[in-house]
């Protein structure tokens, strides 16, 4: 039974980030599953509810939808239409409620899966891949490249989170870079040491050719 929930889950947030532009695609979701995978069986978490909750955590974004509430509404009622007990439907709601940024940097996950799922987001968020959607992201906002004049956002907010104008370099000061510091898991933080130290020779060669000292 929890191979075909996995199944149904998987078609519905495929047509679901299919087409997206922001960063948010279906290769995020796949990377994202597959990396809660590794967690979940280092960390010994449930991965039955890892990888439901991996492949449905961005359906909900706020981002993506056009509230926070649609988001988590659509996602309920796509659990309810499924053979899943009801313990595992509520503990999935749980992990997207409470996993994303947005939510607050710091905000406390009360269970192993829901370190593990939210890890396996963060860890996509940065490395290589992480910086290539920054700048999807980014373009997907209209945001500028770089601004040298507009200085990171020193207080977080979700207000300003969403709606203040930023960069996407300012972005790796405003959350990029914290993230290595915020995973759960020390699976996951094994992960990050490589893919941290690879924006920060990449945002040092960044200024350095910004400034045409590089």
């Amino acid at each position: 039974m929890n191979a075909n929930v996995l199944k149904r889950a998987e078609s519905f947030a495929r047509s679901f980030h299919e087409g997206d532009a922001s960063g948010h695609d279906w290769t995020h979701i796949e990377r994202v599953v597959r990396m809660a995978r590794t967690i979940a069986a280092a960390e010994k978490a449930d991965p039955f509810v890892c990888e439901l909750a991996a492949l449905l955590h961005d359906v909900a974004d706020p981002k993506l939808n056009t509230s926070k509430e649609a988001g988590i509404a659509s996602v309920r009622g796509f659990l309810d239409s499924l053979p899943l007990a009801a313990d595992d439907a509520d503990h999935v709601i749980a992990i997207i409620i409470t996993m994303s940024y947005s939510e607050g940097p710091g905000r406390p996950m009360a269970t192993v899966e829901g370190r593990v799922v939210r890890d396996a987001d963060r860890l996509d968020a940065i490395g290589a891949i992480g910086i290539a959607r920054t700048f999807a992201y980014a373009g997907w906002k209209g945001h500028p490249l770089h601004d040298a004049a507009l200085a990171p956002r020193e207080t977080w907010t979700q207000e300003l989170y969403h709606r203040e104008r930023s960069t996407a370099i300012n972005h790796f000061y405003e959350k990029l870079m914290k993230l290595k510091s915020l995973l759960h898991t020390e699976t996951a933080r094994k992960i990050a040491d490589e893919r941290h130290r690879f924006m920060e020779s990449y945002l040092e060669q960044f200024h350095k050719e910004w400034s045409g000292n590089g």
